[in-house]
């Protein structure tokens, strides 16, 4: 076991390395831009359900009602928009939202860029290979990271395809394929997992396998980001701003990288 790691328990009770605080992880101390990875939230953001996921309801409106104050009420659903996964939505032993420390939402961010593939193969997935070839770029993944899926599937947030439902209501759409998770957690020492689609697992699986994986083994995914195009693979640090609400189990999390 790396230093710095402790035991957890995985998908099927093996013990993995769950990342801890540690000395030779070292994001960076500065930067030159940063760069929202945010989308906007609204009643109209594409569902996983299908569904909208936010209601508005007003308490004061300088507007409407002469009040001197605007103060509005919202009923968010917790895995929609931009949002953190936190272990406790897969794992009932696992960590709620407001239990991640705050030093594992600010990671160095190393980003896969898949997007050829997913440009011909709505249903691409994030390999051991993909995750090889990284290495074989820019060295081994260091230990407590964010791996980052960019598909390129931001681009379709506005529209049907981003959640792609074929005519029997499956969705299509990337996600990390849950090898690649299995050997993330067996093999390497990564903190979290982002992809700009909205799941972890690719649209059509039936079974999650890499929520179930992943947040099973006490780690945090980050789904729905934007922008991952205008951040380079590797260099640069992300910043998650998760809600720190007692018992939630995800979030509409404000997220930045730091370039």
């Amino acid at each position: 076991m790396a230093a710095g790691t402790a035991m957890g328990l995985g998908a099927g009770g093996v013990a993995l390395a769950k990342p801890t605080r540690s000395s030779t992880r070292s994001p960076n101390n500065s930067f030159r831009r940063v760069v929202d990875l945010t989308h906007p939230y609204s009643d109209q953001f594409p569902h996983w359900r299908g569904e909208g996921a936010i209601v508005q309801r007003t308490v004061m409106n300088s507007t409407a009602d002469g009040e001197d104050w605007n103060v509005y009420q919202w009923l968010l659903d917790e895995h929609a928009g931009t949002h953190i996964d936190a272990p406790f939505h897969r794992n009932a032993d696992g960590m709620t939202v407001d239990q991640i420390p705050a030093e594992d939402l600010v990671l160095p961010l190393a980003i896969v860029d898949i997007r050829e593939k997913a440009a011909g193969d709505d249903d691409a997935v994030v390999t051991v290979d993909d995750l090889k070839a990284w290495e074989g770029k820019y060295g081994k993944l260091p230990a407590g990271c964010c791996v980052a899926m960019n598909s390129g599937w931001d681009k379709h947030v506005a529209g049907d395809r981003f959640i792609n439902f074929d005519d029997e209501g499956v969705r299509h759409f990337p996600g990390f394929d849950s090898a690649a998770a299995i050997f993330l957690l067996e093999e390497r020492d990564v903190t979290a997992l982002a992809v700009d689609t909205a799941s972890l697992d690719h649209g059509s699986t039936e079974d999650f396998p890499v929520h179930v994986a992943w947040l099973g083994a006490n780690r945090w995914g980050l789904e729905n980001v934007a922008q991952l195009s205008r951040v380079p693979a590797w260099g640069s640090t992300i910043v998650v701003g998760a809600p720190r609400i007692v018992g939630a189990s995800g979030g509409h999390s404000r997220t930045f990288a730091l370039v």
